[in-house]
Formats: structure tokens, sequence, C-alpha cells
């Protein structure tokens, strides 16, 4: 089965949405996609027999940024060979981190998101739960911190590219435990090289 299919979605005035789908074979389900992220089934997908802990975590568009309220929506662009690239480098280097992962799954959203849509996806199992959380935490912020995907947000007072850009950085470089120090979901920029967030 394909990663994604296309089909059309009643309420986008005849446009299509990717309609994603787990892989068929491996252990890492990574990728960029417009459509609605299956959270169901992405944890479905990441529980394996000699896993006893499934940590999944979802990143939802909020009514509010780094300095604006009434935030409506957010619109998601990626460079996406890159994209790609860095969530295929976070998963070795979750893999490395914590040899006993099961599956992992990184998805990122792409287009126009509405206030309560995931956005992103980050999901993993082990056989123990303090690894599970560990790893899973590890996966997002490396995604926040590696990949680059810019987010353009709407609010009541207009619309405009996030603020609080940071340099794009290799996942190997983060220590476990790292925590993106801006606000999640609020912050993005224009800027060549750098990760809005």
């Amino acid at each position: 089965m394909p990663l994604c299919s296309r089909q059309p979605s009643p309420s986008s005035g005849g446009r299509y949405y990717a309609v994603v789908h787990p892989p068929d074979q491996g252990e890492d389900w990574l990728g960029l996609f417009d459509g609605e992220l299956p959270i169901g089934e992405i944890h479905d997908w990441v529980v394996r027999p000699e896993c006893g802990a499934v940590v999944v975590f979802s990143g939802t568009v909020r009514d509010h940024a780094q300095g604006r309220t009434g935030v409506t929506a957010l619109t998601y662009e990626a460079y996406e060979e890159q994209a790609e690239t860095s969530c295929a480098k976070i998963a070795a280097e979750v893999r490395e981190r914590w040899p006993m992962v099961g599956r992992i799954t990184l998805l990122h959203r792409t287009g126009r998101l509405e206030l309560g849509e995931s956005s992103v996806v980050a999901a993993v199992s082990t056989p123990h739960r303090p690894e599970a959380f560990e790893a899973a935490r590890f996966a997002i912020d490396a995604l926040k911190a590696a990949a680059p995907i810019w987010k353009r947000e709407e609010w009541a007072g207009g619309e405009d590219w996030g603020t609080g850009a940071h340099p794009i950085t290799n996942p190997a470089d983060l220590m476990s435990g790292f925590s993106d120090s801006t606000d999640a979901d609020s912050a993005d920029s224009d800027s060549a090289g750098s990760v809005p967030r």
C-alpha cells in the first residue's frame, strides 16, 4: 500500500488531499502529507508484541502564538526533500540512542490547518515506558530543530510568518532531553536556513 492516496475532500471545493497510510514494511513511518494525520492508526501501527510502551505526541493548532492572540489557522510549507531526509536522520539517531525502540513515526502536515487540527505526530514503541517517553521527546524536539518546515500564522490582525526561527540543527548534535526554547507552534520565519517554530 502506498504511504498516501489522493481522494477528494467533501469540504475542499473539489481539491484533493492525501489520505495517509502506514508503510507495508519497515519499522519507520516518516513523511510530509497534506492530509489529516490518522492519530489512532499511528498508535496502532507502532504497537509491537515485544514493546509494552507506546508514546504518541500530537501537536495541534492553537488559538495563540508568541505575541499574537486570536490565531485562526496555520499554513505549513516545507523543503520536502530535506525535511524527509531530516526525518530519516532523526529516526536513525533515535535508534542509535535507544536501540530497544520498536517502531517510530514522524509525520508532519503541510498546507493550511484550522484550529485543533494535528500538525505533527511523533510516536515510538519500546519495551518499557521511560525509554518511550525519552525517545518520543527527543524525536519531536529534533524534528522541530532539524527539519526545514515553515509556518505562516493567520490571526485577527493579519497574517505573517511566525517569530523565533532558529538555524537548522543536525539531529546527532542534539543532547538527550533537548527542549526547543521557542514557543511551539507560534514562531516561524521565511529566512533561508532557519526552522520556524
